[in-house]
């Protein structure tokens, strides 16, 4: 099937699962092979040479073609690629952005956000540019023309791809899958949808009893899709921990695996997509709260129903489709938004099994959550906070840019008011 994939309002990507011979996938694999060996030669050759920039990178490509003759075969923008990667994780870590010093700030032992060779992977890419491949007349089967000689490959999609010019197409890459190869288009083209305003503002508060529960009561069902595949996954597991290593049934055992989990992965990801259009499309102002899920996941009772509902992948779904709709998106800071009082604003303290709100200063009776969702929608209101994140996805690898931050620079502030009141604990959700 062909997607559009998370990015840059400027730019769209899409996917097709590649259809051909098993040779052809053996071909495939040495083109990713090569393309992971380049990119850590060129993070081998900084380490080495501390202090070269990313030109000196691009050029040593051209040596490596030269020392290895099966490098060579690799396409030349495709070996650049793979050294832009490279320089990549090489200028995250020489940055001093803030996502660079978070790096350098956990408390991992070892060298804090250093460079790291890829491993051999079930997963793997590599890029191509503007040439080594070239699209059929009918935009339907797509010829990788470098050394490796892989052939065509049908295009498994229902998006016509006649829609755009040829020189639109920035960048296409091979993903392979645990279910298959696919090839990423990245096309230049804005994507700027319109829509009625609708006058609605509304306030966000997620947590694991429901996915989310907005402003006005409404409330969403946590899916829980990891939790409802746990027994078919604890099974494929068993078996694959029966065979022996190395052997083509374990190959076979854990590929069974990889393809459960990716299909947990991509329910995951398609409930994300869907409900986060809905919200954004229904309200002119959407508010959310700023919370630090990287923290909220060492809480070991709770980090796999946190990592299950994947509050990080729909926060940044709402944000991309705020910029693509014209909605403002506002991220607010969550202390007390549990605490305080809807009503009154006085702070009521409540443990996590309090799922009631009540107040005995005004008397107001609510459920815990749309309490938080409308102190939530009021912060966002009254004061500025920030709009929108940057959201990280697959076109920050396909444009060999970094990745920008999705978390708020701003530290920690204790609030100018109720100073003698305890804040809201930060690793359990509200």
């Amino acid at each position: 099937m062909i997607y559009v994939s998370i990015s840059d309002v400027n730019m769209l990507v899409f996917e097709a699962k590649l259809d051909g011979q098993d040779s052809q996938y053996q071909l495939l694999d040495e083109a990713i092979r090569t393309a992971r060996f380049v990119r850590n030669a060129c993070l081998r050759y900084w380490m080495d040479n501390r202090g070269i920039g990313r030109y000196e990178l691009s050029a040593y490509c051209a040596t490596l073609a030269q020392q290895f003759e099966w490098a060579g075969k690799l396409n030349s923008m495709a070996r650049q690629a793979s050294a832009e990667r490279a320089w990549s994780a090489v200028a995250r870590f020489l940055s001093t952005t803030r996502s660079a010093n978070d790096n350098c700030k956990k408390g991992k032992p070892g060298k804090k956000g250093y460079p790291r060779f890829k491993k051999e992977q079930t997963h793997g890419s590599v890029e191509y540019k503007t040439c080594g491949w070239k699209l059929s007349l009918d935009r339907r089967s797509i010829t990788f023309s470098d050394g490796f000689k892989a052939g065509t490959f049908n295009l498994w999609g229902t998006r016509d791809l006649h829609f755009y010019q040829l020189k639109q197409f920035k960048r296409v890459r091979v993903v392979r899958r645990a279910d298959g190869y696919y090839c990423q288009f990245c096309i230049d083209q804005d994507r700027i949808e319109k829509r009625e305003p609708t006058g609605k503002t509304i306030g966000i508060d997620v947590g694991l009893n429901h996915f989310y529960t907005d402003s006005n009561g409404g409330t969403v069902a946590n899916p829980r899709h990891l939790r409802k595949s746990e027994k078919s996954l604890k099974r494929l597991q068993r078996r694959m921990s029966r065979t022996k290593k190395g052997s083509q049934n374990r190959a076979k055992k854990r590929n069974k695996l990889a393809r459960k989990h990716l299909k947990v992965s991509r329910q995951r990801k398609d409930f994300a997509v869907k409900t986060a259009r809905c919200v954004v499309r229904s309200s002119d102002l959407v508010a959310y709260e700023d919370l630090k899920v990287r923290n909220m996941v060492r809480n070991r009772h709770l980090a796999k129903s946190i990592s299950d509902a994947a509050w990080t992948q729909f926060r940044e779904w709402v944000e991309y489709f705020g910029r693509v709709f014209g909605v403002a998106t506002v991220a607010v800071p969550p202390h007390y938004t549990s605490q305080n009082c809807s009503n009154c604003g006085q702070t009521v303290k409540k443990t996590l099994s309090t799922r009631t709100h009540v107040c005995p200063h005004c008397g107001h009776t609510q459920d815990r959550d749309w309490n938080a969702a409308r102190n939530i929608l009021e912060k966002a209101l009254s004061t500025v906070g920030h709009t929108g994140t940057n959201a990280s996805g697959d076109i920050d690898l396909c444009m060999g840019g970094e990745t920008p931050p999705s978390k708020s620079g701003r530290g920690k502030r204790k609030p100018k008011e109720r100073s003698l009141e305890s804040p809201t604990i930060f690793g359990t959700p509200n």
